[in-house]
């Protein structure tokens, strides 16, 4: 894979992302349901067991529908990895809500699908547990 198409891919899935998560913050989990496969797995703190399918995403996700609401976000230190049709993007997440930070770290595995649009095919959350 030539260098140049791995940072335009790199770019790419960081873009992606951001803007799904410009529209999370505000109550929107139209972002992250649009970039889902149908076949999307979902793990998060908030859970004992993962989500599998996007039916069971999007099912979750309208329980928070309007619910969300961060003053202000970092995605720090993004890095995607790219290997063939695949993109595994980890950062680490900082909220600021309600005068309360939060921490977390995710990571998100792209796919490439058959008309070369990049979909999440799973996800996972964590907590960032301090030292």
């Amino acid at each position: 894979m030539e260098k140049n198409n791995v940072k335009d891919i790199q770019d790419t899935i960081i873009a992606l992302e951001k803007q799904a998560l410009e529209q999370w913050n505000n109550g929107n989990p139209d972002g992250f349901l649009d970039l889902s496969a149908d076949d999307v797995i979902y793990m998060d703190p908030a859970f004992a067991n993962k989500l599998e399918g996007k039916k069971a995403l999007e099912d979750y996700y309208e329980t928070v529908r309007g619910k969300i609401k961060i003053d202000q976000y970092k995605m720090i230190n993004p890095t995607v990895q790219v290997s063939e049709n695949l993109a595994v993007l980890t950062y680490n997440y900082e909220v600021s809500r309600d005068g309360q930070t939060f921490r977390m770290n995710c990571t998100e595995i792209y796919k490439a699908d058959t008309s070369h649009q990049w979909k999440i095919i799973h996800t996972h959350w964590s907590f960032v547990q301090p030292v």
